[in-house]
């Protein structure tokens, strides 16, 4: 590297730390150092990958301790009040990686957390919870000096910071600002306490806080300071968007222009760009674009060591197999902590099972929702490739809904709530999750089910990613399951939120009828497809002919063909006559919405090649007869 390798590099490092400071985590030695991999890093690393989904189910905070002493994690997480789901989930996600990354032996952590919110985490071998903790984590000031009215600053300052200490003596947390008498027109300030103390141990904290400025940060444009217990922190830019709402204002009463404020925050993103990408060019001949499995360890999911799941699955024997997938084996296991675990190994023959094992890593870590199964971690070692999941003890619906006997544990009201949580599922990860994602491969199969019969959505290994714009894509490898894909993908690769849509119509139809699409016949053989039953009773008015006999009939007529009728909606030929998920869940929960007439269905023959007994013609209909031949299809 040359000199002007060196500052280049040098002059965009500058410009990060002086532009953002998104997190201020410590990691306590005072309670001692636990073993890596052992039983209580297992129990912390469950109890941080729970926290997302539990903190944004209560209300932006939650409490939680993982396994027995003397190996019992203590965990909470918070994020600010206001905060939408998916910032505060991405926000506990971001600082429970940055834990895990920092804190490597240390039996006690806690990380406050900025980004597009404020939130906290902690976790610790002994409980906290209530009690005041006034250590200075973190007490910086990373700005320039404030070149004004100092006085002015000064008694602003304060005055703001007064201010929300009286507001967040009520909510734990409040954010404001104030006019300045100078070229920089406002300070804009946030004090958050954790919801575990009382109100006077709160205000006791934030007013220590306004003491440590006087001494450490005096002058200072911006900082910030924590402890356990509280954080303060202070800028002349508004450095959240819980801001947007305060109007910024000049010292003559004026709104400050659109220009002004974007030459504030833009500027320094600005310089980082440019720096990195010259550092960059510089290096651009030693880059290449080939991805590696090693990647995902930047991924922010939990990484178990191979010879932990081996022992977990007493080295994958077959009495621990719970079944096999597309793309390899499934195992029960038992983590040292008693935890009982899901293990997927990949086949080590299978490109495919590499693209898998790298999909649900990136994607699966980022959703947290709790009609998701929920990605525990992985392991890599040589060509194995393992994901470890949540243990479901139930297996998958298919398991029940097409086996005579177990069938009839499925009665209405629980057919119904497998209905409602799946649809929960999907319009999390069409709309409400930090990424859009379509799953591709909705099927019995891989809907699993808890304890309680409740369902969760696995497999993710063909998901997409979407843009936040992007409505439709189209892949030349036709992947899913025959019987749930919609013909605009099995004819042209086209894929779409509505395809899944469309797979949850026939999952909807088999629910209720117990019957699989893909290999229905009536009694003389003349329909091979549940779907086209179904549209031929809908127009016989016959529907209650299709219900699964194991019901008895033990079920509400009106809500049985009304899920019948939005079954029907989804499986439309015409992805744009499709309801979207979120449109479905208003026709479930909303009895008073009046559902459309559906239009024929899109449906698919299955029809075996006699001279290639391994090839498979499916056949788009009921308009077109355009025809896709696909070799060992999933």
């Amino acid at each position: 590297m040359t000199k002007m390798d060196d500052l280049l590099l040098v002059v965009f490092l500058v410009v990060l730390l002086n532009s953002v400071l998104v997190s201020a985590d410590i990691c306590f030695d005072r309670s001692g150092f636990f073993t890596p991999n052992g039983t209580y890093d297992l129990n912390r690393r469950l109890m941080l990958s729970s926290l997302p989904s539990n903190v944004t189910a209560h209300d932006g905070f939650y409490t939680t301790s993982t396994g027995q002493e003397p190996n019992r994690v203590y965990g909470l997480g918070m994020c600010a009040p206001g905060s939408d789901t998916r910032s505060c989930s991405d926000c506990i996600i971001s600082a429970s990686a940055r834990l895990l990354r920092n804190c490597t032996n240390q039996m006690e952590g806690i990380d406050w957390r900025m980004d597009r919110t404020l939130c906290l985490v902690r976790y610790s071998n002994r409980s906290f919870y209530g009690l005041l903790g006034m250590e200075v984590l973190r007490s910086e000031n990373y700005s320039r000096d404030f070149q004004d009215n100092m006085t002015d600053l000064d008694t602003k300052w304060e005055a703001l910071m007064i201010g929300l200490i009286d507001q967040a003596s009520s909510l734990y947390y409040a954010a404001g600002t104030r006019e300045l008498e100078s070229s920089i027109s406002h300070v804009y300030g946030v004090v958050q306490c954790s919801r575990d103390l009382s109100l006077e141990n709160c205000t006791h904290c934030l007013q220590q806080d306004v003491i440590e400025y006087r001494s450490c940060c005096r002058g200072r444009q911006g900082g910030i300071i924590s402890r356990p217990s509280c954080f303060i922190r202070w800028e002349v830019y508004p450095f959240l968007a819980l801001f947007d709402n305060i109007p910024p204002l000049d010292k003559d009463g004026k709104q400050i222009s659109t220009g002004t404020i974007v030459a504030i925050i833009v500027a320094p993103v600005v310089l980082l760009a440019l720096g990195f990408t010259l550092w960059r060019r510089r290096k651009a001949y030693k880059a290449y674009t080939t991805e590696s499995v090693d990647d995902i360890t930047t991924s922010g999911s939990l990484q178990f060591e191979f010879k932990a799941i081996e022992a977990a699955t007493s080295n994958f024997h077959n009495n621990n197999k719970l079944g096999h997938g597309g793309f390899g084996e499934v195992y029960q296991g038992t983590l040292p902590n008693g935890t009982q675990v899901a293990v997927k190994r990949l086949s080590k023959k299978s490109g495919q099972g590499e693209e898998e094992f790298k999909n649900e890593v990136f994607l699966v870590a980022k959703l947290q929702h709790k009609n998701l199964v929920r990605l525990l971690g992985f392991s890599v070692k040589g060509e194995e490739k393992i994901l470890v999941y949540e243990f479901l003890p139930n297996k998958s619906l298919d398991h029940f809904l097409f086996d005579p006997k177990k069938s009839s544990q499925l009665d209405w009201r629980r057919r119904y709530n497998i209905i409602e949580g799946i649809t929960r599922g999907i319009l999390y990860l069409h709309q409400d999750s930090r990424l859009t994602i379509i799953h591709r491969d909705l099927k019995a199969g891989n809907i699993l089910l808890d304890e309680d019969l409740n369902p969760k959505i696995a497999d993710f290994g063909v998901a997409r990613n979407f843009r936040v714009d992007q409505t439709e894509a189209t892949t030349g490898r036709v992947v899913g399951t025959f019987g749930y894909m919609p013909p605009e993908y099995v004819t042209s690769g086209q894929f779409s939120t509505k395809s899944d849509v469309y797979s949850f119509g026939v999952l909807i139809l088999e629910i209720i009828g117990g019957k699989k699409n893909s290999s229905f016949n009536e009694t003389d053989g003349s329909i091979s497809n549940l779907v086209t039953y179904v549209w031929r009773l809908w127009n016989n008015e016959s529907l209650l002919e299709m219900i699964d006999p194991a019901m008895e009939e033990n079920y509400d007529r009106s809500e049985v063909i009304r899920c019948i009728h939005i079954g029907l909606l989804c499986v439309q030929e015409n992805p744009v006559d499709r309801p979207t998920m979120s449109t479905i869940f208003r026709m479930l929960t909303n009895t008073s919405i009046t559902l459309h007439m559906p239009q024929p269905p899109g449906f698919v023959f299955r029809v075996k090649s006699k001279s290639n007994p391994l090839a498979e013609t499916f056949q788009s209909g009921p308009s077109t007869s355009i025809s896709i031949t696909c070799v060992s299809p999933r």
